[in-house]
């Protein structure tokens, strides 16, 4: 039976995750369930899962917490997340939202336990911290976006060094084929409406920004330890390809399936074994008969290109692109920014940062949040 412990339950992927497990109660338990804000919801959580440990954001929901479930320990804030990643079980999914799920990640693997994680951000702003953590404990990082899933799944069996390049998919978001004109008038309301994923609000935006494939190009890099040019970004309406890798001999392996995260989740609770389901399959004479790729419009869509340029300068460059995206996105989903504002305001911040090379946790949390305070300067 393996224990899982996971952070961000009322989540997305949290809920998605929680179904995995009750599709398999013979293989997986939960050991540690947190939420900030949605309590009721985390209530019937524990009363269905009957967690060790559950985290929330606020003493006062703990307090409340503690007196309706005796017989489940309830902590709080960050040192409760701390206490959830560093506890004793077999994997912790980490699908916290931001940049609040790099300390968990970073104790948790201190702590000697597997990640699966669904926060990207932990690899943007920490990437060398975390996989040099990750190969000091011998703990393993498993990914769940189901792009990166997919080039790990793509992976096996294969020595990397045979590797050519990543061809990672993006579906295009709901502003495919936009002139810089038309992103000038799109609204709130239309960047929440994707095409092909259901999404919280912050990585909805990302992905009609595409700044959300530009985090996953920083990600790809650390986790697969691949060349910035060795990743090549390819738009993909349809969702179907989740993304794939060339050999030196010219083949390409692909993963494909349909658009649901309960497969990916599935991969990494059961790595390296495969569970059964019995989720919708993929009709390829359906859904996968007309399956078309195209460049994205870096003129138009200036995200991936500023993830790149970040990434490749290294240091705090790519902190300071995730803080500041993170706060634009917070005011464009507030009602007090335009869209387009997000990625002129942090090819601001960036072109004005002046980096720092080699940080340690507390450096990166530093320069987090100088980027947050540049980004609203520029407003």
């Amino acid at each position: 039976m393996k224990k899982i412990a996971i952070l961000g339950s009322t989540g997305s992927i949290g809920t998605q995750a929680l179904d995995v497990i009750a599709r398999n109660r013979n293989r997986f338990s939960v050991s540690v369930l947190s939420c900030s804000r949605r309590i009721e919801q985390l209530c019937s959580q524990i009363e269905e899962f009957n967690p060790e440990l559950v985290v929330v954001e606020k003493e006062k929901d703990a307090i409340i917490l503690s007196e309706k479930y005796p017989g489940t320990q309830v902590d709080f804030g960050e040192k409760g997340l701390i206490r959830a990643a560093a506890s004793k079980c077999d994997m912790v999914l980490n699908s916290l939202m931001g940049i609040r799920g790099l300390i968990p990640t970073y104790y948790g693997l201190k702590a000697g336990n597997d990640i699966a994680f669904a926060n990207k951000e932990t690899l943007v702003a920490g990437g060398e911290l975390i996989t040099q953590m990750a190969e000091e404990t011998g703990a393993r990082l498993l990914p769940v976006d189901s792009e990166h899933s997919a080039i790990f799944q793509c992976l096996q069996g294969n020595p990397e060094k045979a590797l050519r390049r990543i061809l990672l998919t993006a579906s295009g978001g709901p502003f495919r084929g936009y002139s810089l004109e038309q992103l000038e008038q799109v609204t709130l309301e239309q960047a929440l409406r994707h095409p092909k994923w259901n999404m919280g609000s912050k990585i909805t935006i990302d992905s009609a920004t595409l700044m959300n494939k530009g985090l996953e190009v920083i990600e790809a890099k650390w986790l697969f330890g691949v060349h910035l040019d060795q990743i090549e970004v390819i738009v993909h309406p349809q969702s179907i390809v989740h993304s794939a890798v060339e050999y030196h001999d010219g083949a390409v392996i692909a993963q494909m399936g349909k658009p649901d995260m309960r497969i990916p989740i599935s991969y990494a609770f059961s790595y390296p074994d495969r569970l059964a389901n019995d989720f919708d399959s993929l009709d390829l004479f359906t859904e996968g008969a007309n399956l078309t790729f195209e460049k994205p419009d870096p003129k138009v869509f200036k995200n991936i290109q500023l993830a790149y340029d970040a990434s490749l300068m290294g240091g705090s460059y790519p902190v300071v692109l995730n803080g500041a995206n993170e706060v634009l996105v917070q005011l464009f989903l507030e009602g007090k920014i335009r869209f387009i504002d997000i990625q002129n305001t942090i090819e601001k911040v960036l072109n004005a940062h002046k980096p720092k090379y080699n940080l340690e946790l507390e450096g990166i949390l530093e320069m987090d949040r100088q980027a947050r305070e540049a980004a609203l300067s520029f407003l």
